[in-house]
C-alpha cells in the first residue's frame, strides 16, 4: 500500500513537474519578434556592387535600402567629420548600384520615351514598367528622361538633404542641399542649356562664394571642377544654345542682347567676384571682334 502511494505521488510530481515545463516552452518573450528580425538583419549581406545579370532589381533595392538602415544607424554615433566619409562612400555605394539597375533594364531606358502621352502631357506606361518604377522609389530612385531620346535612373530630389541634414559639417550641408535643389530640374539637354540665364548665373555666384566661405572644404576640387563647367557655358553657352551670333565669313561673332544684358546685371550686383571679371573680359573679347575659336581657347584655357 505505502509502495503504491509512493508510485502515485511520483507519478503526480512528474505531471506537475512537465505542466511547469511545457508552461515554461510555451511563454515566449515579449520582444521575441524584434529579437527575430534584428537576426535577420545582422544575417542579411548586400550584394555586391559589380553588376551581374544574376541579380534582379529586387536585389539591388534590398540592399539600398540595408545600406540607407546601416549609415543611418552610425551617423547616430558618429561626428559630423565621420559622417561627411559616410556620405562620400554613400554616395559611390548608390551610384554603382544605380548603374547596374540602368545595365539591368536598358530595354526599358531605350523604350521610356516613346511611353509619352504628348497629348495629355503624361506618361502611359506600361503595368512591368509601372511595377519597376515603384521598386525603384523605394531606394529614392526614379526614371529621368535627359534629352536627345536618353531616359536614365536617378536620385530624387532632396533624398540626400533628408538623410544627412544635421549629421555632417556645415560645408558638407551647404553642398548636399544645393545639389539637391539644382537635380530639381535638368541642366541642359540635347546639347542646349535648359535653365535661363540669369539662374545660371545665380548658380556660378553660389559656388563661387561657397569656395570663398569654404576654401579648405575637402569638396573644393569637385566645387571648382563643376564651377569651371558652368563658367564656360554661361560665357559662351552651349552647341545649340551659343552666347553669340557667328560670323561666318570673318570667323568672328556678336554677343546676343540677352547674354550681353545678363553679364551686365552681373557686372553690377557681384563687381567684386571672379564671375563678373570672366563677364567683363567676354564683352571685351567680341567687341574686339576677336576670332570667335581664339576666344574659346583662351576662356577654357584660362578655367
Amino acid at each position: 500500500m505505502i509502495k503504491k502511494i509512493i508510485a502515485v505521488c511520483l507519478l503526480s510530481a512528474a505531471v506537475v513537474s512537465c505542466k511547469k515545463e511545457t508552461a515554461v516552452s510555451d511563454k515566449k518573450p515579449a520582444n521575441d519578434s524584434i529579437v527575430t528580425k534584428e537576426a535577420i538583419e545582422d544575417q542579411y549581406k548586400p550584394i555586391d556592387t559589380a553588376c551581374s545579370p544574376a541579380h534582379k532589381t529586387e536585389d539591388y533595392i534590398t540592399s539600398l535600402q540595408w545600406y540607407r538602415t546601416k549609415i543611418e544607424k552610425e551617423m547616430a554615433g558618429n561626428s559630423p567629420e565621420q559622417n561627411d566619409k559616410v556620405y562620400e562612400d554613400y554616395l559611390k555605394i548608390r551610384g554603382k548600384y544605380t548603374e547596374c539597375l540602368m545595365n539591368l533594364h536598358t530595354n526599358v531606358l531605350d523604350k521610356y520615351v516613346n511611353y509619352y502621352n504628348y497629348d495629355k502631357d503624361q506618361y502611359n506606361l506600361p503595368d512591368n514598367v509601372k511595377k519597376i518604377a515603384s521598386e525603384l522609389k523605394k531606394a529614392g530612385l526614379e526614371f529621368r528622361e535627359v534629352g536627345e531620346g536618353i531616359t536614365e535612373i536617378w536620385t530624387i530630389p532632396g533624398y540626400y538633404s533628408s538623410l544627412f541634414k544635421n549629421k555632417v559639417t556645415p560645408d558638407y550641408e551647404v553642398y548636399i542641399s544645393q545639389t539637391d535643389k539644382e537635380s530639381e530640374t535638368n541642366y541642359a539637354a540635347d546639347a542646349g542649356l535648359i535653365i535661363g540665364w540669369e539662374q545660371l548665373g545665380d548658380r556660378l555666384m553660389f559656388w563661387e562664394n561657397f569656395m570663398n566661405k569654404y576654401p579648405e572644404s575637402k569638396l573644393i576640387k569637385t566645387v571648382k571642377q563643376d564651377y569651371n563647367y558652368y563658367l564656360s557655358d554661361y560665357l559662351l553657352g552651349m552647341d545649340n544654345t551659343p552666347t553669340y551670333e557667328r560670323e561666318q565669313d570673318k570667323g568672328t561673332g556678336k554677343l546676343n542682347d540677352e547674354n550681353r544684358a545678363e553679364f551686365n546685371r552681373m557686372i553690377k550686383k557681384y563687381p567684386n567676384s571672379n564671375t563678373a571679371k570672366k563677364a567683363k573680359e567676354i564683352i571685351t573679347l567680341f567687341d574686339a571682334q576677336m576670332p570667335v575659336d581664339q576666344i574659346h581657347e583662351k576662356i577654357n584655357g584660362e578655367r
